[in-house]
């Protein structure tokens, strides 16, 4: 157990990168912001994981293009979720796309920023069929929509359930009648 504290405090330091998978090089950002500028505002690397801030308008053709081109082959999805960062913040919302190459055996993380105004975003349903339940929950936990979505509904609440209980201003306790008062 202090064996992992100890690990996690390296990584965090920098002293030590996660050994669970590599990091793209950075050969791959470079590659890809060669491709298209437009595409990559944003790069952090921290904690041993490489997160690409990607403009809402580009999320699809950029999933696209890192799943074919060569180079690049991020061939899975292996998540999508939201993040509230509270009320106070802007922008509020996040989306996070995790990616991962089977062939390479590298992941990555792509992020698009929402503001609380607009939260449409454009599916990646054409680019990997997974991404329809994933982008369902995440509509129905934190209300993102998914622009193109072949079925956009509700996949864990009721139907007629009030809100997105992940939002951070969704009452503690609920909305009547589902209220344990």
């Amino acid at each position: 157990m202090s064996q992992d504290i100890e690990r996690e405090k390296e990584i965090a330091a920098g002293s030590r990168r996660a050994t669970s998978y590599q990091v793209p090089p950075p050969e791959l950002v470079s590659a890809l912001r060669r491709d298209n500028e437009g595409w990559v505002s944003e790069v952090v690397e921290a904690f041993g994981e490489l997160t690409l801030v990607v403009p809402r308008e580009g999320i699809a053709v950029v999933c696209a293009h890192l799943k074919t081109a060569p180079g690049f082959e991020f061939d899975m999805l292996s998540d999508i979720t939201g993040a509230d960062r509270g009320p106070e913040e802007e922008p509020r919302f996040e989306v996070n796309y995790h990616l991962f190459s089977t062939k390479r055996f590298h992941r990555l993380r792509l992020k698009v920023l929402l503001d609380q105004e607009d939260t449409h975003v454009p599916t990646v349903t054409g680019v990997w069929r997974t991404a329809n339940w994933h982008e369902r929950e995440t509509f129905d936990m934190f209300g993102i929509i998914f622009d193109g979505h072949p079925d956009l509904r509700r996949i864990l609440l009721p139907d007629d359930w009030q809100g997105h209980a992940l939002r951070k201003d969704f009452p503690l306790r609920g909305y009547e009648p589902y209220s344990l008062t």
